[in-house]
């Protein structure tokens, strides 16, 4: 990565690594104090939501690509398979919020900027990383395959706790309200949406990469 690049990389990290920490502790502090439920089951349920799951995924690569770069960690989350899957997660949940949930209530107030931040500021700005300073060569179309695994293993999850506690954190797999016929299908059309989501993120570091080369 040439010099400038480096330099204009820091301020960046420093700007979305904190903002990303600061919404996701505004959110673990808001849903804490509106809680319903005792103080470990409503962290519990904060945690079982992808949207606080995949932020805090997208705290930790800044953080660490900021302070630890040469880590092992560092090196791991700057690998071009791990930085653009941590990119299409994000985008997921930004895509989902904005076209599915966000019609279903309308936040004020602290809980309104907790909302917009991890569903649209933090987003944007992890994709626009993701194509500034993200390496971009070595991927192929087969690299989408082991990618569906964090959601996989997060559908089983909140399917498995859901059938033991009640609590589904978002209404496309409420089984109480679906049953299970109708959120399997949601799921497999997250999954194909997901999958094709990822196609068009490795055409673009495809594209990108040729016209690197040729430059």
């Amino acid at each position: 990565m040439k010099k400038k690049q480096i330099k204009a990389k820091q301020p960046f990290l420093i700007i979305g690594a904190t903002i990303t920490w600061f919404a996701v502790a505004l959110q673990l502090y808001l849903i804490i104090l509106n809680r319903v439920e005792s103080v470990s089951e409503t962290i519990i349920r904060f945690f079982s939501f992808y949207t606080i799951l995949t932020n805090i995924l997208v705290a930790l690569c800044l953080t660490v690509l900021l302070l630890k770069p040469n880590s092992r960690w560092g090196i791991f989350f700057s690998r071009p398979s791990v930085l653009t899957a941590t990119t299409i997660n994000i985008t997921v949940v930004g895509l989902l919020y904005n076209l599915i949930l966000r019609q279903m209530w309308s936040p004020e107030g602290s809980q309104r900027v907790a909302d917009e931040l991890l569903h649209v500021v933090i987003p944007l700005l992890f994709i626009l990383y993701w194509y500034l300073f993200a390496p971009k060569s070595g991927l192929g179309w087969k690299n989408a395959f082991p990618w569906l695994l964090y959601p996989l293993v997060y559908a089983i999850f909140v399917l498995f706790r859901g059938a033991l506690s009640g609590f589904y954190p978002y209404p496309f797999i409420d089984v109480n309200t679906l049953g299970y016929n109708k959120v399997l299908l949601n799921c497999i059309g997250l999954f194909i949406g997901f999958f094709l989501l990822s196609q068009l993120f490795i055409a673009i570091t495809k594209a990108i990469s040729r016209r690197n080369t040729n430059t």
